[in-house]
Order: C-alpha cells, then structure tokens, then sequence
C-alpha cells in the first residue's frame, strides 16, 4: 500500500486570516498537503457567502508556508482559458519552491457560468475541453513551444517561460468520477484521481473502473494515487473508522475538508488527532 498522505481543505465562507491560520496550521502540524477550492458563487443553497478567487489564494498560501504541498481540489477547467492555468500554476509552484500540487477538473455549477457568461454546454463538452486543456498544459510546462488546433482551444508557437520548478511538471490531480471520460483522462494524465465523496463501495467501484482504464492505455494503476474528500464533523473516532475503511479500499490521500463555523479551532484540533489517524494501515 502507497504511504498515506493527509490533507486538509477550507474551502469557503472563511475570512482570509482564518485561511492564513489554516494555512499555517497545517505547515507546521505535519500535514502533507491544504487546498483550497474554485467557485466564484458559494455552495450549499446560499450563494452569497464569502468565497475568494483559489489561484491568488494559493500564491498566499506558498508565501507563508514553507513545507506543506498546496493546491486548489479542484480547478475548473471552464473558468480559464489553460494557457493562462498553465501560467498561474508555474507561478505558484515557483513561489512555494516547487510545492504545488495541481488539481483539475471538467467544471460542473452551471449557475456560475451563467452568471459570468461562460460556455457551459453538455457534459460531453466540458470533458472534450478538459482533454484538449490537459494536452495544451502539459505542453506548455515541457516543451519548447506548443501549437494546438482543437475545438475549444486554439494556440500557435506559444511559449511558456520559466518552466515549473518540478520536472517533469507538477503531479497533477484529476477530480470527477464520470467513468468514460473523466477516470480515462485520470489514467492517462493523473498523478492523484480525486474522488469528491462518496461511500468507500462507490470509491472502490471508480477506483476499479480507473484501474480497467489504466489496462487500456498500458499504465500501471499502481502509479495513480487514489483521493477522497471527507467532511470531518466532531467525532473523531468516527474520523477514524471513516478513513480506516476509506484505506481499506486503496486511499492513499484522504482530504479532510473542515467546515466552516470556526475552521481554525477544527483544524487545531484536527492536527491534535493527525498522529493518531497517522497509525492507520
């Protein structure tokens, strides 16, 4: 079994000095990894709580940690165009000092792309986008120069300089479950498939499909490490069994998400619990 990693995640209707408190929580309780996450309307039925833009959160986030990986769970694709993602996150990895961890996804609020005038079209669409962003970004970050006719994107003789401080790129996280598309990309592209919830059978039957993918393609699935977010509540032996039975199943990342009445005193007294979920496997 891959060795665990843990992370935690404050994902929205937090104020920025309790995103910086979290942030340093995590840097110096011995997390792996914090993220953040990318909306511009807030989530959960109100959608005028506060929410701040993820790519120049992180660039916070690498100025004032100096161990902990960071990384947004995960960008939506739709919101940037890729050459202009590919750009943010070498510059993100250059100010952590080659920390970045990059997540990516399809985009799936459409009330957010109506807002902002945003193509949000089928879900067909959004995974054609994915792929081609996916193509295009990692061209940018390793080769001299990237032209690429599709569809959705268009980019001639484009340079991208410096490259990122991690070689060949920074490992990259694909979220969704969609099992044509999504976990195909994962077994192509991914580093980390990140899985937004759901029970440890509904992972496991993903993580299964993921692996027929890899088959596919000629890839290892023992090369793709496997994520689950987890809403931590107040009972941390219940904590325990979750992410028990989550790594049971082939977890290696479990992203504990924090919720957000008081997130700094959780995330304290997450790290008083790190060492003990630590033992488990």
């Amino acid at each position: 079994m891959a060795n665990l990693r843990f992370g935690i995640k404050l994902s929205q209707d937090a104020t920025i000095e309790e995103y910086k408190a979290v942030w340093r929580i995590a840097d110096e309780a011995g997390f792996d990894h914090v993220w953040n996450m990318d909306h511009f309307a807030s989530l959960g039925g109100d959608e005028t709580k506060d929410i701040f833009e993820a790519w120049t959160a992180l660039a916070g986030a690498a100025a004032l940690t100096s161990r902990v990986r960071i990384g947004c769970s995960v960008t939506g694709n739709t919101y940037r165009h890729p050459a202009e993602l590919a750009k943010m996150a070498v510059t993100v990895d250059h100010l952590s000092g080659g920390r970045l961890e990059f997540g990516i996804g399809s985009a799936w609020a459409e009330n957010e792309h109506t807002m902002l005038g945003l193509p949000f079209g089928t879900a067909g669409d959004r995974a054609d986008r994915l792929e081609e962003a996916l193509k295009i970004i990692t061209s940018l970050w390793t080769e001299p120069r990237t032209t690429h006719e599709g569809k959705h994107y268009q980019l001639k003789d484009a340079i991208a300089e410096p490259k990122p401080v991690q070689s060949p790129h920074p490992p990259i996280w694909i979220g969704g479950s969609g099992r044509k598309r999504t976990l195909r990309m994962a077994a192509e592209y991914a580093a980390v498939w990140n899985a937004a919830g759901g029970t440890p059978a509904e992972v496991a039957e993903a993580s299964a499909v993921l692996d027929q993918h890899c088959a596919d393609v000629g890839r290892d699935p023992a090369t793709i490490r496997r994520s689950v977010q987890i809403r931590v509540g107040d009972d941390f032996d219940a904590l325990q069994q979750t992410v028990e039975e989550f790594v049971a199943i082939g977890v290696s990342d479990p992203l504990l998400v924090l919720q957000t009445d008081d997130p700094v005193a959780r995330a304290e007294r997450l790290a008083e619990v790190l060492p003990r979920l630590r033992q488990i496997g």
